[in-house]
């Protein structure tokens, strides 16, 4: 059972920092060298390409070197994988709640007819 989420620990690591989710964010809105992503973020050369590491081993991000230049692109993973199991947890817990609000209102129902 835990093997089949194998394939997310790369992703859900990635993207539990803040600073990786944000690199996402700014190559949403187009390519980007690592130097400018480490200008952008206010971190060293050497701390954005351990970022920027980590988020291609997740297939999250892309680099192409051209020249002397590392450029960075959104990767072919689109989290769609990811996304449909967290749904299947969201549909699990709001079921939960909706069967939890029956309960409650049921407890209701009861209270003000023994006139509590």
């Amino acid at each position: 059972m835990v093997q089949q989420y194998v394939p997310f620990d790369a992703s859900f690591g990635a993207l539990a920092d803040a600073t990786r989710r944000g690199v996402l964010a700014q190559l949403g809105t187009g390519d980007a060298s690592i130097t400018a992503l480490a200008e952008r973020f206010h971190m060293t050369l050497t701390g954005m390409k351990k970022h920027v590491a980590v988020l291609e081993r997740a297939g999250l991000v892309r680099t192409e070197k051209v020249g002397r230049v590392r450029t960075c692109r959104l990767g072919p993973r689109c989290l769609d994988e990811e996304a449909a199991w967290i749904e299947d947890y969201r549909k699990m817990w709001a079921a939960r709640f909706d069967a939890l609000d029956a309960v409650v209102e049921e407890l209701k129902l009861k209270e003000r007819k023994n006139g509590n």
